[in-house]
């Protein structure tokens, strides 16, 4: 008798966070879909290829009423990651899965550490000790269809960014050339980010969900140094001296 035998494999799962863009439709949903169109008129394709998130909490909608907001985004070249913000169970066979919203960023002060069997009064004592924010250099230009992505901190570009370039930081953006692409600081939810060139010549440029497209950015500020700083809800952009 011959011993069949079964070899298992083993399974690795991880957990890892993506970024992506959420939307947040406003009932009625068709002006909600005419001021999208709005947006992709003045900066076309900058969704494309770019995951999205659906927000329904501002939208209370059934099953058919949700597959056919879904499908008017795939019209507009837009993909549907997941949905948050309604029930388990209103996600019905063929929507994109229910998706749990990340905690929100908040800034920590860490203390040093402390051996396990000190007092407890060493903790309380310890000097605060501020971590260092990360950092990434890109020491050569970012040409066209190129995404630099880093949400752990700033981002410094020794170089231009070209035309249909992407750069994305979770904090400030530092471009010591010419922005003719995108640029979106504060993506992990920083307030306080900034993002500042040599040369502006943006296509696009973000804070957070705050953002300008080329044609809503006055042309004083073009072909010189500039900035871009959220003032409340507000993004500003001024010239640099």
């Amino acid at each position: 008798m011959s011993s069949l035998l079964c070899q298992r494999q083993s399974l690795t799962f991880r957990a890892r966070s993506y970024m992506a863009f959420v939307f947040t439709p406003q009932p009625p949903i068709e002006d909600w879909l005419a001021g999208l169109d709005a947006t992709l008129e003045r900066s076309k394709g900058f969704f494309a290829g770019h995951p999205v998130a659906l927000d329904l909490s501002a939208a209370p909608l059934g099953e058919a009423a949700i597959s056919q907001l879904i499908a008017s985004l795939q019209e507009r070249n837009i993909r549907v990651l997941g949905i948050e913000g309604i029930e388990p169970a209103g996600i019905g066979p063929g929507l994109p899965p229910l998706l749990r919203a990340a905690r929100g960023v908040a800034d920590i002060e860490p203390l040093e550490s402390v051996p396990a069997d000190a007092p407890p009064s060493a903790a309380v004592n310890a000097p605060a000790k501020k971590q260092e924010p990360a950092s990434l250099l890109v020491d050569s230009p970012v040409r066209s269809g190129q995404s630099v992505v880093f949400i752990d901190g700033d981002i410094t570009v020794l170089g231009s960014v070209g035309s249909g370039a992407e750069i994305i930081a979770g904090g400030s953006i530092h471009i010591y050339g010419t922005l003719r692409g995108l640029a979106m600081a504060g993506a992990s939810g920083n307030p306080r980010a900034r993002i500042f060139c040599h040369r502006f010549e943006g296509e696009l440029v973000a804070i957070g969900p705050h953002y300008k497209t080329a044609d809503e950015i006055e042309d004083s500020l073009r072909r010189g140094p500039a900035q871009a700083w959220l003032d409340g809800d507000t993004l500003k952009i001024s010239a640099m001296n």
